[in-house]
């Protein structure tokens, strides 16, 4: 795509020196040659563009350029990605399928070396990067920073492995960005000291207050599952330097109507300074990054956006490197390359009669699932039995769920969770973090294996199974993404979370949610392929009491 030289006149938002001015800029082979004041009288701003601060492409099932097609339309211009999701299946080969991939995009996304492959050593993960694969990565002048470091104890506790990884993005003076959920007081404070700069789990603002006077940036997330927002939304105007905007993982439908703009839009609605909102989501990034992306400054790459005011924040048009790539709501970059194929996929059907699950307890062990968190509860409550094995009991919200290694043949993980509200039917998918092996959650065992056996027969997919009806969304590319257009994507999984729902989901995005209940480094209590993991305690327990 070629840049051609032209001018823009609409108020300029000036971030570097806080002011807004009707002004005329002048763009010339792709970079900002000159902004200049002037006395026009215009309805329209320009400003920067947005940046996600922490993002794992794949968790839109989308590949890199298919994602950038549908970002560019919401003002996007940069993302910061951490492709340890694809790591996690195939290893370095997959970091390397989404840097070649994401070259064929003028979206300049940001990739960072996987730290935590596999994120801890209970679970069975495609592939395991030690310290000198994430070092051979942090020497690529494409990987920007040492993803996000999920091991908080290993730090806490000095693990040489852990400590190997972060002083290698030391000496490369790359960033490190940090994962530590809960973590606060002296924990905080000595994780973040070790080299940690960033978080993007704190759930209250306690917890991010901790985090900022230890001195790391705080990103404030709000995605298809985990949304932290309203928590901590006040902080852009009481720390504006030291906090960004990110998504971390969004799924294709929530794509399609928004990205940081709209964070950008519920800040200014929240009482936010628009000025500290376009900081956050838009500067702040590029400082911390170091990212080779333009702030509408003289000699700056041209990357900025037309917006129609700084409340409703609706872009109108999208520039990367001085070439219009959306306008109006639509977008202007070429159609996608053919991505290839990459996967990693050895499970085996499951039968109804493998998904029972022996219990001598009247109670047990059940994980409460919460809406729009990724952290869950421990619960101890009385279960419903069959013939010596614990059974579903929908009337009172107790369901099994179901985790297959996809990796090698082994016997399912079964145990009970509470938070799904299904009453009918099962769901099941093959992206289920870390690891992504085949997680499932159902009313009865024949829908379970029905619904996991339609993921495994796709080699990866979503899929919901309710009687003699079922329906799987193919996710061909590391059993986590498709090939086809986020607009395609979003209404295949449309019909699935739809389905759900009309199962009895109560969850805002059942899918999403269901992703991360084998997401051992978040507490309390998950399901990996090796058995139920308490995250508090770090170590297995039984289901039951």
């Amino acid at each position: 795509m070629q840049s051609d030289s032209f001018t823009i006149q609409a108020n300029v938002v000036d971030i570097v020196h806080r002011r807004i001015f009707p002004g005329t800029v002048v763009v010339e082979d792709g970079r900002i040659a000159s902004v200049t004041e002037d006395q026009g009288n215009y309805e329209t701003y320009v400003m920067p563009g947005f940046i996600d601060a922490h993002i794992h492409i794949e968790s839109s099932m989308l590949t890199p350029c298919q994602f950038a097609l549908a970002a560019v339309v919401h003002g996007t211009v940069a993302t910061i990605s951490d492709p340890h999701e694809i790591a996690n299946v195939v290893g370095i080969e997959g970091v390397k399928y989404m840097l070649e991939n994401a070259e064929h995009t003028p979206l300049k996304i940001m990739f960072g070396a996987p730290s935590c492959v596999p994120a801890t050593t209970f679970e069975s993960a495609g592939a395991a990067l030690d310290a000198k694969a994430v070092t051979a990565l942090l020497d690529d002048p494409r990987i920007g920073y040492l993803s996000e470091v999920m091991n908080f104890p290993g730090v806490l506790m000095g693990d040489r492995e852990v400590l190997a990884k972060m002083d290698a993005a030391k000496a490369r003076n790359k960033p490190i960005d940090g994962h530590a959920p809960g973590l606060r007081g002296d924990d905080a404070s000595a994780y973040i000291r070790a080299g940690i700069s960033t978080d993007h789990e704190c759930f209250t603002k306690d917890e991010a207050l901790d985090k900022l006077a230890a001195g790391a940036m705080i990103q404030i997330r709000e995605g298809s599952a985990a949304r932290n927002f309203e928590a901590l939304v006040t902080l852009i105007d009481e720390v504006p330097d030291r906090v960004m905007l990110c998504s971390d993982d969004k799924h294709p439908d929530e794509l399609v109507s928004g990205h940081i703009n709209e964070l950008a839009r519920r800040a200014v609605a929240h009482g936010m300074d628009p000025m500290n909102v376009i900081q956050a989501g838009c500067a702040n990034p590029v400082h911390h990054y170091k990212l080779n992306v333009g702030l509408l400054q003289d000699g700056d790459p041209a990357d900025f956006i037309e917006v129609d005011s700084l409340k409703g924040f609706n872009v109108l048009r999208t520039f990367i490197d001085g070439v219009c790539v959306a306008e109006n709501g639509r977008s202007l970059l070429p159609d996608p390359v053919d991505p290839g194929l990459i996967n990693r996929f050895e499970a085996q059907p499951v039968r109804p009669t493998d998904l029972k699950l022996p219990c001598s307890s009247d109670q047990a062990r059940v994980i409460g699932a919460l809406d729009g968190q990724l952290i869950t509860e421990q619960r101890l409550i009385d279960i419903k039995k069959s013939a010596g094995h614990a059974v579903a009991d929908p009337d009172n919200d107790v369901l099994k769920i179901v985790v297959v290694n996809r990796y090698k043949q082994a016997p399912p993980a079964v145990a009970l969770i509470q938070g799904f509200g299904l009453k009918r039917g099962a769901i099941a998918s093959s992206v289920a973090h870390d690891s992504h092996n085949v997680i499932a959650v159902g009313v009865n065992d024949n829908d379970l294996a029905k619904a996991i056996n339609l993921v495994v027969e796709n080699h990866g997919g979503l899929s919901v199974a309710e009687g003699g009806s079922a329906e799987v969304l193919p996710l061909p590319l590391a059993g986590l993404m498709s090939p086809d257009s986020c607009t395609k994507v979003a209404e295949a999984y449309a019909r699935l979370d739809t389905a759900a729902k009309n199962m009895g989901s109560t969850l805002r995005a059942p899918y999403m949610t269901l992703s991360f209940m084998a997401l051992l480094v978040i507490p309390s209590l998950k399901l990996s392929d090796q058995g139920l993991f308490d995250g508090e305690k770090f170590e297995f327990v039984g289901v039951e009491a």
